[in-house]
């Protein structure tokens, strides 16, 4: 069996943005407990996009609830921007695979919502709602309310809506998972070209292999029962050109062996 790793910390500690380290987490019930998560560190540097993959019950999405101040860690130490983790922030924006939209609300004023509470008047809030509106392509939609949106439109809303707030971090939990292959695929591509504009620190959970190598500059592979770091992977290989792979020969190579991995 492979034995799981603690990633070193190489990079200049005034690099990293995001600093996990020993993080464990035990759910206790009546009748049993269960360790979800135990002795994971890992770390994300300043506008890098990383990857945590891994099977399903492996604990993925439990690190993102937790960097995003939603769930307590039971053990070890969270830190964004050298700051203790202790609840929800602004400053970590959270896009969910389920469609999160207020059904009451346009396109715009979903966008807006954070602003508005964040105590923006009109004027500031069309001219930021605008901007994102025209980053993911929903200018004509302004004013459509999300029961006349398709999946991967109502997903583009709720990315526009956590960049709108210029989030530190944005965590992704499977944002593409319930979408068709030809709309999963035009919305990566959408994601790395907003990335690459916006220059935000994005930590995006995945099981798909293809997904997180097209997408990530690294990825950490999980295993499951407990959650633990198996492996840390440079992804930033230079595989795909313009959303098209131009190296399959070594695509293939990582894929098999991350694939291993998975299969230990």
């Amino acid at each position: 069996m492979l034995k799981a790793v603690r990633p070193q910390f190489e990079v200049e500690q005034a690099e990293i943005e995001i600093e996990i380290t020993g993080l464990s987490k035990v759910y206790q019930t009546k009748k049993n407990t269960f360790q979800a998560l135990e002795d994971v560190s890992l770390y994300v540097k300043n506008e890098e996009f990383v990857s945590i993959l891994g099977p399903s019950g492996c604990g993925k999405s439990t690190i993102l609830r937790i960097l995003a101040g939603l769930e307590d860690p039971t053990a070890g130490s969270i830190k964004v921007s050298g700051i203790e983790i202790n609840g929800p922030s602004v400053k970590r924006g959270m896009v969910f695979q389920t469609y999160t939209l207020f059904p009451w609300l346009t396109v715009r004023e979903n966008i807006e919502f954070g602003l508005k509470l964040k105590g923006l008047n009109g004027k500031e809030r069309k001219v930021i709602s605008d901007k994102y509106l025209g980053l993911v392509g929903l200018e004509t939609f302004a004013n459509s309310y999300s029961k006349e949106l398709s999946g991967g439109m109502k997903q583009r809303v709720a990315i526009a809506r956590s960049l709108a707030n210029n989030p530190e971090v944005l965590l992704m939990d499977e944002p593409f998972g319930a979408l068709d292959a030809q709309t999963k695929q035009s919305m990566q591509q959408l994601l790395l070209e907003i990335w690459k504009k916006e220059k935000t620190t994005i930590v995006f959970i995945t099981h798909d292999i293809d997904e997180a190598l097209f997408l990530s500059q690294r990825i950490y592979v999980m295993e499951a029962r407990p959650g633990r770091i198996l492996e840390e992977i440079n992804a930033d290989l230079h595989l795909f050109k313009d959303g098209d792979l131009v190296d399959v020969e070594r695509f293939m190579k990582v894929k098999k062996h991350i694939i291993s991995l998975l299969k230990h």
